[in-house]
């Protein structure tokens, strides 16, 4: 006899779903049988298209919009990413801040966080010269970003997963990722396709493995 697994379709929202990362997580989270709601800027970017897709257009000031997207939703997700190398993402900042709140007000309690590899403690995993050219130079800025978020959220009264992936790459899936929380000493290719990335945020909607804990993960 086959025994088959069957996943209760649940309402997942999407922040940055237009992204890179985001339109794989939405295409990834449509084909599991969840129902989405994309939350964008612009509906245009968003290029899936799916009986149970819901694609939202709203700003993260917008906090009644936010309101009525998070309302009644299972999880919610971020994949949100500022476009700058060298100016820091107020607006992200400030969005995140928001979702957060209402998820806290609405009882919405799973949070997943798309970080990278370098934010907070994660930092001082990375090898050298690797650490002082990526999380000191180039990265310096959005990984502060990502440091201000991730305090924000492991202060929240939230169900959170903070998700810190290595350098993103848009190759296939390779389901070889290695992944885990805690002190570690990196070694290797630190990179990792973004959709073995997209597939394990949608695992830790239904996972309670790393539940309020923060994950590195990289092939």
């Amino acid at each position: 006899m086959i025994n088959l697994k069957i996943i209760k379709p649940m309402k997942i929202v999407i922040f940055g779903a237009s992204g890179k990362t985001g339109s794989l997580l939405v295409d990834e989270a449509l084909s599991a049988g969840h129902d989405v709601t994309a939350y964008v800027r612009r509906p245009e970017s968003v290029k899936s298209e799916h009986p149970n897709l819901n694609v939202v257009a709203g700003y993260l000031n917008e906090k009644d919009k936010l309101r009525s997207v998070i309302s009644g939703s299972d999880a919610c997700i971020s994949t949100l990413g500022g476009a700058s190398l060298t100016k820091h993402s107020t607006a992200i900042i400030e969005g995140i801040d928001n979702i957060l709140s209402i998820m806290e007000e609405e009882k919405v309690t799973r949070f997943i966080y798309l970080s990278s590899l370098g934010a907070g403690d994660s930092r001082k995993y990375m090898p050298q010269p690797v650490r002082f050219f990526v999380a000191d130079i180039m990265l310096r800025i959005p990984l502060a970003d990502h440091k201000t978020n991730e305090d924000r959220i492991t202060k929240s009264q939230l169900d959170w997963t903070i998700v810190r992936p290595g350098g993103l790459t848009d190759g296939a899936k390779t389901y070889h990722m290695k992944h885990g929380f805690g002190e570690t000493k990196i070694k290797g290719n630190l990179r990792i396709p973004r959709s073995d990335v997209a597939a394990f945020l949608l695992d830790q909607v239904t996972s309670k493995d790393y539940v309020n804990k923060s994950v590195w993960l990289y092939e």
